[in-house]
């Protein structure tokens, strides 16, 4: 087993979780990765468990079977507590959709090694996002900047998905206590560990839209998102309290 583990959340994954898979391995990076499947109706998860049962990976793939689509809030937050009771170090979170080019697990990997949290990010020099129409990318940045106002953090990506975590970052933020689980959660995460005065490093990423499949994205999980935020906000002594700041 290694110390680093990329956990993978999917839902209806199918055209897609084969290569993502082989793409991470084939980095030759001391990497286990773990797929967490909502029970997709594709058959994602019986692809995954049929990989596992081959050996090709030599025990370094495991999957996580729950029993719905659950949010990918928690299904981060169930295989980061995985990962720590198994004893990883470093934990990566990455889409399914190749939208996360696995090119850039080396340099996060890299990175962690002397801050808490690596920020896969759009919004610094480096960074870009491709393939999306300008509705989209009005979106996206707007979340962030509304959310970076609302919260006072210097984070220029607080949405995006592709980050690296330390195991001290992932204790440090109490995941028991999270309160978001859409589009939210990646913000919350983020905050958290800045509340926590935790060392943050935002490295440029090009990400570009999934290969195959339809964005899980949609009208209530982006207007959640910004209620959540506001809530947010206005509640930051109480955030810092859950951190024993």
């Amino acid at each position: 087993m290694g110390k680093n583990l990329v956990v993978i959340p999917t839902y209806n994954e199918l055209g897609n979780i084969r290569e993502i898979i082989q793409a991470d391995f084939d980095l030759g990076l001391d990497i286990d990765i773990l797929i967490v499947d909502d029970n997709s109706k594709d058959g994602t998860g019986e692809v995954v468990d049929e990989l596992i049962a081959s050996n090709k990976y030599n025990g370094r793939l495991h999957v996580m079977h729950r029993a719905g689509k659950l949010g990918l809030g928690t299904a981060y937050i169930q295989g980061f507590e995985w990962g720590l009771e198994k004893g990883y170090e470093v934990f990566i979170s990455q889409d399914a959709d190749f939208s996360h080019d696995p090119k850039y697990i080396k340099t996060m990997l890299e990175d962690i090694k002397t801050n808490d949290l690596v920020i896969g990010s759009r919004y610094v020099k480096g960074g870009a996002v491709k393939n999306w129409g300008l509705i989209r990318r009005m979106i996206s940045l707007g979340g962030s900047i509304y959310a970076r106002t609302l919260l006072l953090t210097r984070v220029r990506d607080l949405t995006g998905g592709y980050n690296c975590y330390s195991k001290k970052a992932l204790g440090k933020i109490n995941l028991k206590s999270i309160v978001s689980n859409g589009y939210c959660f990646q913000i919350e995460m983020k905050w958290r560990c800045a509340l926590g005065k935790l060392k943050i490093k935002e490295t440029p990423i090009v990400f570009e839209d999934r290969r195959v499949g339809q964005s899980k994205m949609s009208k209530k999980i982006f207007i959640e998102a910004l209620l959540k935020v506001f809530v947010m906000g206005f509640s930051r002594k109480k955030f810092r309290s859950m951190l024993g700041n």
